[in-house]
């Protein structure tokens, strides 16, 4: 009896200590369920079931048990019962995870969004585009290789490919359509880089300035520029490791300002030869945009009025963060026609119907390849420069997110090609060079 009771003594010890060991880990898998359950419910207007067989279905999150209430627009998620976190939504900022209690009664502002253009055809609208059949595209062709990525193994939701600004292939997954809203994830970066460029066009920020934060002017940190911050290339630590307890799951499920993560960091590089990919680096330049305007209205309306509403992405939502900062480096949700229109944006060098919103020389900057980076990436941009994609021109350039969410651009071609998927290793090369083959030039 006694040996029986020491074997269970040693058991109960045993499992209090893998509980109290892991229970950083169960916070953190409580709360990508509860946020990205709160978001495919209620920002991408999916069911619980569809979002636990689509969304949440891999491990360790499915670990998480959800529970959602529609009069709050809120998730609670619990693994085991140990840890229990819980997400909600606010008009405007999409989803976040809660860190008092009395975060779900605050108030918060909510961006002005434009009023889209249903009637003009697609891209510079939202009506059915004007088709147009190109005598030089093997259409027959573009649909076999469409089925290189919507299989089992790679696992393709939405594929768009645009032509001459126009749609000549296009596919979902089951459960997707045209108007089904998808987490861009890091692609998010993108768009923040893009705003430097229109606030750079509007000749109110030199990116090669020093940048702007006071916590570094008293020591190295105040040679890194804004420059430095867009290219990764700061020289700052930060550790981009999805799968642990690190720098960027700590900022993304546990921070209340995600602005300001990557400010304490100290400099363990020197800038502009030490490429690190960073997103406290992304949000961080998310609140130096915050600082160019006097009030958070202005802010919160900037990334739409300037960018997004303008050139007819309005099925994005932009999540922000518990202070209400947009979270550029990881949440935005658009379908994935809105998505191709950023591609079409810097296909045709900065210029909308007309319009110029930044310019070629923005374009040239922007895809330039960072020091360091071994040609893949430029100003929160990827490049295809160091030829990772083999069978591809190396001027194509893409905006990239976490488990292969795409925008390529490829100038030479006059293309845009739109992947969004669930696994990050799928054979694009393939996939954009037989859309290349299927068009002859």
């Amino acid at each position: 009896m006694k040996i029986f009771k020491r074997i269970l003594i040693i058991l109960l010890v045993i499992m209090i200590a893998a509980v109290i060991y892991n229970y950083p880990k169960l916070n953190i898998i409580a709360g990508y369920s509860a946020k990205s359950t709160a978001s495919s419910v209620f920002v991408a207007d999916r069911t619980l079931e569809f979002t636990n067989k689509t969304d949440t279905n891999f491990s360790p999150i499915n670990l998480a048990d959800d529970t959602v209430n529609t009069d709050e627009k809120s998730v609670t998620s619990s693994v085991f019962g140990l840890l229990t976190r819980k997400a909600f939504v606010r008009e405007g900022l999409g989803s976040v995870l809660t860190l008092e209690e009395e975060d779900l009664s605050k108030k918060y502002l909510s961006p002005k969004r434009g009023i889209a253009d249903n009637i003009t055809p697609f891209p510079y609208g939202n009506g059915a585009q004007k088709d147009t059949i190109f005598n030089n595209v093997d259409y027959s062709k573009l649909e076999e290789t469409l089925n290189v990525l919507f299989d089992s193994v790679n696992q393709t939701r939405a594929a768009v490919v645009i032509y001459k600004n126009q749609i000549i292939a296009e596919r979902y997954a089951d459960g997707f359509t045209k108007d089904s809203k998808i987490l861009g994830w890091s692609m998010t970066k993108s768009i923040v880089s893009t705003l430097f460029g229109v606030l750079e066009h509007q000749k109110k920020i030199n990116v090669f300035d020093r940048a702007p934060i006071s916590a570094w002017q008293n020591d190295e940190r105040k040679e890194i520029t804004i420059h430095n911050l867009l290219q990764m290339n700061s020289g700052l630590e930060w550790d981009e490791d999805y799968n642990s307890i690190s720098d960027v799951s700590k900022m993304l499920f546990l921070e209340r300002d995600m602005t300001k993560s990557q400010i304490d960091k100290p400099l363990i590089g020197k800038p502009n030869e030490s490429w690190n990919y960073s997103s406290g680096t992304t949000n961080l330049l998310s609140g130096i945009l915050r600082n160019q305007f006097k009030t958070h209205q202005e802010y919160l309306d900037f990334w739409y009025a300037e960018l997004i509403d303008k050139i007819g992405m309005n099925s994005m939502v932009l999540e922000g963060d518990l202070a209400g900062n947009y979270v550029g480096s990881s949440y935005a949700w658009a379908t994935a026609r809105d998505w191709s229109k950023l591609g079409l944006l810097y296909l045709y060098n900065g210029n909308w119907n007309g319009e110029e919103m930044f310019s070629k020389e923005w374009v040239k900057y922007a895809t330039t390849a960072t020091p360091t980076s071994n040609g893949t990436y430029g100003a929160q941009i990827w490049l295809n420069a160091g030829k990772t994609y083999k069978n591809v021109p190396q001027n194509m350039f893409s905006f990239n997110g976490y488990q292969g969410q795409n925008v390529f651009v490829l100038p030479d071609q006059d293309l845009v090609v739109v992947r969004m998927g669930l696994t990050k290793n799928a054979d694009i090369d393939t996939f954009l060079s037989g859309i290349i083959k299927s068009i002859k030039q």
